[in-house]
């Protein structure tokens, strides 16, 4: 593996930790032929183990950090420049129906800046990293964006709102604009997994809107650092702050930035 700084290692040591329980809730999920409270309870469960999991682990190699993470909220630190940005389980559904799409996601964020991220998927040992001037890696290996520069053969990935979340007219609308002008759309369900692959160039771009900073600040970091662009939708500078988000490489982004925008 490349060298890892410091910080770097405490990131990664803490994704590995979390994965362990993560993995042997995930081998579990077949048997969960049970009540939508009970499943959901199962995932709940699993969701707070790894999130203690690295809780404990950050805390112990940067104690004076602060914390925003999914289930727990914020935490405030003695160190109030640096704080972690967590999602122990992003992919819940995915987790919950027993397909090998979720990650762990973790951002140290510098003066409210997204600074390195973390995208760990435990079912596949795909380790995602990045921390800002180092360049981004999946494992051992560099990442860059791809250079397509034509959206006739770009692929690009969003999330749907699914039942009790506001927003589908909008977002279907944007759906087919980008499927009339692109290869086609892929809706995958891990928002850091999405943006972690317009990193490794899987994807030519990835948009999504009604986004927790949990969601993408890691992912943020891995784009940028894979020479790619990452905004809000409108083109707007704090993406992973006011829930909207579009990454793609330079050569496509403002013709994706364009198109989303067409009737907004």
């Amino acid at each position: 593996m490349p060298h890892a700084s410091a910080v770097m290692t405490i990131m990664i040591n803490a994704a590995r930790k979390a994965a362990k329980g993560l993995r042997r809730d995930f081998g579990e999920t077949e048997a969960l032929q049970i009540s939508k409270k009970g499943a959901a309870d199962f995932v709940s469960k699993a969701d707070l183990r790894a999130e203690q999991a690295i809780f404990e682990e950050l805390s112990k190699g940067r104690p004076k950090y602060g914390f925003v993470m999914e289930e727990r909220g914020e935490i405030e630190g003695v160190d109030n420049s640096n704080r972690w940005v967590v999602d122990p389980l992003d992919g819940t559904t995915n987790f919950l129906h027993g397909l090998p799409h979720f990650a762990i996601s973790i951002a140290l964020e510098r003066d409210r800046v997204p600074y390195a991220g973390v995208v760990y998927n435990p079912a596949t040992d795909e380790l995602f990293w990045a921390e800002k001037g180092e360049g981004a890696f999946v494992n051992d290996r560099r990442l860059r964006v791809s250079n397509r520069k034509d959206l006739d053969s770009s692929l690009f990935a969003t999330g749907l709102p699914f039942k009790g979340k506001e927003g589908r007219a909008l977002a279907l609308k944007e759906a087919d604009r980008v499927l009339a002008n692109t290869a086609g759309i892929r809706r995958f369900g891990s928002a850091a997994l999405d943006l972690a692959f317009v990193a490794a160039g899987r994807y030519d771009a990835y948009w999504e809107r009604g986004l927790n900073n949990w969601d993408v600040a890691a992912g943020i970091v891995l784009v940028r650092e894979a020479g790619g662009l990452v905004t809000e939708i409108n083109g707007d500078s704090r993406p992973s702050h006011n829930g909207s988000i579009l990454a793609a490489n330079a050569e496509i982004y403002e013709a994706a930035k364009r198109i989303l925008n067409e009737e907004n």
